[in-house]
């Protein structure tokens, strides 16, 4: 959850720093802080509580940090509560070892008390300066060198780490270590860079070196050397990242979000593009061909948050196209139950970053148990795309805000992908039904685009709902699946307390919670469906709702009920999904923005959620 960054170069390395961790903001930001080692050997630290300007105010933009070697990090507090005490970077007693740390160190109290044991004492409540400690005693101990210290730490820690470490003894140069934590490594022109996610780096470097799990790494000026747990040298290969660096920055919009809304279009096309040639999907070059898919005798679709609601989606494209039975789990308690797999299953495990604990732990228990999987993900070369069988890779490109809007979008698309190819290798649809249903994937950025241009209305709308207390979303089918997307996004970036409900459920104890002025949205999209939604939305009326409508063009007649209706264009009610869940992602972002709320960085929430 939390950012790093790191910088071994021939340049002043705190701006270097800080404009990295401004491009990682969004992953933490109670509290920050620089080392930065200066011209005398010295580590210097400067931490601060609080968003990264706080930081920025108190080292003059790094100007009063004087060194061509330091760490960064950007902090969402796990263990210890926001202060700069907790801030990172953190040191050992006398600072001649100074680190920072992303993860969760699950034995940090018994680590602790091993180290009290032998006179440490500590000023934080983190399990990070714990970890710092316990390499400056491995360090003493042995009397060997900076790899030999993190080897012997990285055999006694449990949980999930990316660690970067300097040591006073060793000048110009940086130590990292990685468990489950994300991490990657960048040279160009003689320089290196460290950061726990591209965009940090992206304006200095496309080559990168993507460290494994359980291995170090030594960061000197424009030369990494790796090294496996034993303290071997190991061979690395130099990645090129594709992504634009410009596709980070804010291109004039006033929030990375309403910037990421209106690059949907285009990132569903590129994940269309990347699968669809004359008129057919191909997934060939993803492992999964027609024989494999054939063989397939249940998928399990694992996620967590809007990719979840993606695989809720997926559940019922999947199942009506393809007639295979399909269950959608959240990760988080997929990897903790024990229940019987289908050893002819296929597991596929959505994440945006790749990097998601939850679904990476999920990942690895299908695997264990000798289940093909597929990672749906963002990011090419993260963890979860490492480790899977086969990968589809989702073109939405750098996700800046912390709310997903695009990248939740593309992850629609390659559900709906592998419905339609799932249904076509299976036989249980038609050449004319498959060319149907490929053209109608292939209008859906265009139908994207046409809702935007609603956006005015919608702006309008939800001015008039800042003030709300309550929000529920209904809808029934694929439209259940559209609600809960969009009442998530609702209360993560405005705060409003907002529920999801499948609309059948309402008597069953909901619509207690409805009085005057109750604002309900309802999602209806699916045709057969229609009349029983609306249905519901007459009972919530009744009893004081204001109601909005979200439905395609033509069902006209919901003017009569709802107070606000938006309309999005008709394509195939499988695909709704793709155009439904923008009138919501725009609803939400404009209730955040009237609310005066920061829209990207929404509280108490990070970007990837690489702890449990």
């Amino acid at each position: 959850m939390c950012g790093i960054v790191g910088f071994v170069g021939n340049r002043q390395a705190a701006p270097v720093l800080l404009e990295g961790l401004s491009k990682l903001e969004y992953r933490g930001y109670d509290s920050a802080g620089l080392a930065v080692r200066d011209g005398d050997g010295d580590i210097e630290i400067v931490k601060a509580k609080g968003r990264l300007k706080v930081l920025e105010e108190k080292t003059n933009d790094g100007q009063a940090l004087s060194g061509d070697c330091g760490i960064g990090h950007t902090r969402w507090a796990t263990h210890g509560e926001p202060s700069e005490g907790n801030a990172h970077p953190h040191c050992n007693a006398d600072g001649s070892i100074v680190g920072v740390h992303n993860g969760i160190i699950e034995n940090y109290q018994e680590l602790k008390q091993k180290l009290l044991k032998h006179g440490y004492t500590f000023y934080s409540g983190t399990d990070t300066e714990v970890a710092i400690k316990l390499v400056d005693y491995y360090y003493k101990k042995y009397l060997g060198t900076p790899v030999d210290a993190l080897n012997h730490a990285m055999v006694r820690i449990r949980g999930s780490y990316a660690l970067a470490v300097m040591f006073k003894d060793y000048p110009e140069e940086i130590y990292v270590a990685r468990k489950d934590s994300p991490m990657i490594l960048g040279v160009a022109d003689g320089e290196s860079y460290i950061a726990s996610d591209v965009p940090a780096i992206l304006k200095h470097t496309r080559n990168v070196y993507y460290i494994g799990n359980m291995e170090l790494g030594r960061v000197q000026k424009g030369k990494i050397t790796f090294y496996n747990l034993d303290g071997d040298e190991i061979e690395k290969e130099l990645v090129e990242i594709k992504w634009d660096a410009e596709a980070a920055e804010k291109a004039g919009f006033e929030h990375f979000m309403i910037k990421e809304i209106h690059e949907e279009p285009k990132a569903v096309q590129d994940t269309l593009n990347s699968v669809i040639h004359d008129g057919r999907i191909d997934l060939a070059e993803m492992g999964l061909d027609d024989e494999i898919i054939r063989g397939v005798s249940q998928i399990y679709l694992v996620a967590c948050g809007s990719a979840y609601h993606a695989g809720m989606s997926a559940q019922y494209a999947i199942e009506d196209l393809a007639k295979i039975p399909v269950r959608v789990e959240l990760a988080s308690e997929f990897r903790y139950r024990e229940m019987p797999l289908d050893e002819k299953g296929l597991v596929v495990v959505i994440s945006q970053s790749g990097e998601t604990a939850d679904s990476l732990a999920a990942l690895r228990k299908a695997k264990s148990c000798g289940i093909r999987t597929l990672a749906v993900v963002n990011v090419v070369g993260s963890s979860i795309a490492r480790e899977a069988d086969n990968v589809f890779y989702t073109l939405a490109g750098p996700e800046i805000a912390v709310a997903t809007t695009k990248a939740y979008s593309t992850q629609l698309i390659a559900c709906d992908i592998l419905a339609v190819q799932f249904a076509k290798a299976r036989g249980t649809i038609d050449e004319e039904r498959y060319a149907y249903l490929i053209e109608e994937l292939l209008s859906l950025p265009d139908k994207i685009t046409r809702v935007l241009q609603d956006k005015e209305r919608i702006q309008w709308f939800a001015a008039k709902q800042s003030a709300s207390k309550d929000v529920f979303f209904i809808g029934r089918g694929i439209d259940y699946a559209i609600a809960m997307e969009g009442s998530l996004k609702m209360k993560e970036i405005s705060y409003i307390h907002s529920e999801a409900y499948a609309a059948g459920e309402l008597k069953h104890g909901t619509i207690s919670l409805v009085e005057d002025g109750t604002l309900v949205v309802g999602v209806l999209t699916q045709s057969s469906l229609y009349e029983k939604t609306l249905s519901n939305m007459v009972e919530c009326k009744s009893r004081g709702a204001y109601l909005m409508g979200l439905t395609t063009y033509g069902h006209y007649n919901i003017e009569d009920t709802a107070d606000f209706v938006t309309y999005i264009p008709k394509t195939d009610e499988h695909f709704a999904a793709s155009l439904a869940v923008v009138p919501l992602q725009l609803m939400g972002y404009y209730v955040s923005l009237a609310r005066g709320l920061d829209v990207d960085k929404p509280r108490n929430l990070a970007k990837s959620v690489t702890v449990e």
